[in-house]
């Protein structure tokens, strides 16, 4: 199979494995059943021996905690639960160690409610400039200035004693920054050098395209171009400010930047802006071939003319696991509502996860795995009465929440907990020890080995283009580079024939007689 070795430069991060790591479910390394720095420091040999280029960690800044740590009231300081500032800079540096670059996570749109500018506007400071607050309409100020709506369910307004109203597109501990004031820009660009300067490798932004909005703060109207506050062209002149810090450090940002419309997409990608934007339709795809190559062509189509890389996710902390979505016989899936038409059949969804894990690291670009994605975990049944996400409450119970995916990782099958550490802050499912890590560590079989060896072959693959292969109806087949190696996906109703070859790499699963490919199976070939 040989014995390939991963590029690395100053441009790692076109290619690179990002494992993403939510860090209240890592591995707690204090037993206080919350995840933390240390505990993710005690497991960076497991990281390494996976493989990755890079972790990119959710917020550990301070915060109350009312958004899973996306209510940031201090992005200077980490929260107690998960450590000390000291022990990020170790830990950065520890893995830096390894060859593994380090990836932040910053929450641009809005703040925590405890943070002292929003504190300080409260008591009638100056500071109310920095957020958006309004006096309300009616007779006496009782309606919302406007009738947005939050992304959590319910009025994006909330009302003050005194009267007025601020906006918050998110919870209402969560007030919108106004970026119109200098201030604000300012504060953000100084962030993004503390960060740098601990030697941190990348910022991914959240919630990229919803930053600015329109001063008049107009009610919305369906099709009204611009938006009010989705991807409004001023966004651009603060990422062009942004890179010209990040220039600074050889630093790399990552977007979350949820646009249909691929042409607006693509300008955040312009060489000085971001050097990178999650691509989203690849994740909602359903299990279907046509539907998969579509989003593939049309992802690559929009990436070629700003020469920036592509991205491909499975999955992340804000989506229902990928076994879970892919084990519906009729794969349908309303991200919206986390609905599904069928029960889930795990056996069937880990097939299939297993061949999109094979998929996804064989396309051009960088690739991220969201932590227990390599273990196989399913999304979890949480209690009611333990849900913590606030949009199963804001939502009127109508949706579940995200904590499924959430659930601490387990990584001993004989210990207490599943070796995570403490009583985990969310209930670990009955069975979970059966996908530990030590125990899938042994097993050439296991999801863990599969991604291991995926990752370590993944360089044989090259850094050339993409051209497809002629295949029957429901396969998927391609060649990087010069054409020396070949993935395979089947995601037909029978076993398929394979295109000519010398011999396998590494498949999701066993290769039916006479060397056909099984359904919901991917194999990589040398030519």
């Amino acid at each position: 199979m040989g014995q390939p070795t991963p590029a690395r430069s100053d441009d790692w991060w076109r290619s690179a494995v990002i494992y993403q790591v939510y860090v209240r479910s890592f591995a707690d390394g204090d037993g206080d059943g919350t995840g933390d720095l240390a505990g993710v420091r005690a497991r960076l040999p497991y990281l390494a021996g996976l493989g990755v280029d890079a972790l990119w960690f959710n917020p550990w800044y301070l915060s109350p905690m009312k958004d899973g740590g996306y209510d940031v009231a201090d992005y200077r300081t980490v929260d107690p639960a998960f450590g000390t500032l000291a022990e990020a800079e170790k830990l950065i540096a520890e893995a830096r160690e390894l060859d593994i670059r380090t990836i932040v996570d910053i929450v641009p749109n809005h703040v925590s409610d405890q943070h002292p500018w929003f504190r300080a506007a409260l008591a009638g400071g100056p500071e109310r400039e920095l957020f958006h607050f309004r006096p309300g309409r009616g007779a006496s100020g009782e309606l919302p200035p406007n009738d947005w709506r939050s992304e959590f369910g319910g009025p994006a307004w909330t009302r003050l004693p005194d009267g007025d109203w601020y906006l918050h597109l998110f919870a209402p501990e969560q007030p919108d920054l106004n970026w119109a004031h200098p201030a604000v820009r300012q504060e953000h660009e100084d962030i993004l050098r503390f960060w740098f300067e601990r030697g941190v490798a990348g910022v991914r932004i959240d919630s990229a395209a919803l930053l600015v909005k329109d001063p008049r703060l107009p009610d919305f109207v369906e099709g009204r171009d611009p938006h009010p506050y989705v991807d409004r062209d001023e966004l651009h002149d603060v990422y062009r400010g942004w890179r010209a810090v990040a220039d600074e450090y050889g630093g790399v940002f990552v977007g979350e930047v949820w646009l249909p419309d691929t042409e607006r997409f693509a300008r955040y990608l312009r060489p000085d802006e971001l050097h990178t934007a999650f691509n989203f339709s690849f994740m909602t795809c359903p299990w279907d071939a046509a539907r998969l190559r579509t989003s593939i062509e049309d992802t690559l189509a929009e990436h070629a003319p700003i020469g920036a890389p592509a991205t491909w996710v499975l999955c992340n902390h804000d989506v229902t696991r990928t076994i879970t979505r892919y084990g519906r016989a009729d794969t349908g899936f309303d991200f919206a509502t986390k609905a599904f038409g069928t029960p889930t059949d795990l056996a069937l969804g880990t097939r299939r996860a297993r061949a999109a894990a094979l998929l996804s690291l064989a396309l051009p670009g960088a690739v991220y795995v969201y932590q227990g994605e390599e273990l196989g975990l399913p999304e979890a049944d949480i209690p009611l009465d333990r849900i913590e996400d606030p949009m199963h409450a804001r939502s009127g119970g109508t949706d579940p929440g995200r904590d499924g995916c959430r659930v601490p990782l387990p990584w001993t099958a004989d210990a207490p907990h599943a070796g995570f550490g403490g009583e985990p802050w969310l209930p670990q499912p009955a069975g979970w020890t059966s996908y530990a890590a030590d125990r899938q560590a042994r097993d050439p079989g296991s999801m863990l080995s599969l991604y291991r060896e995926a990752i370590r072959l993944r360089p044989v693959l090259g850094d050339g283009p993409l051209t497809w292969l002629p295949t029957a109806d429901g396969v998927l087949a391609f060649t990087r580079a010069d054409g020396g190696t070949i993935c395979v996906v089947n995601l037909g109703d029978a076993p398929a024939a394979l295109p000519a070859h010398t011999a396998p790499l590494l498949a999701s699963g066993p290769l039916a007689p006479g060397g056909r490919l099984p359904k919901d199976t991917a194999v990589w070939l040398r030519a």
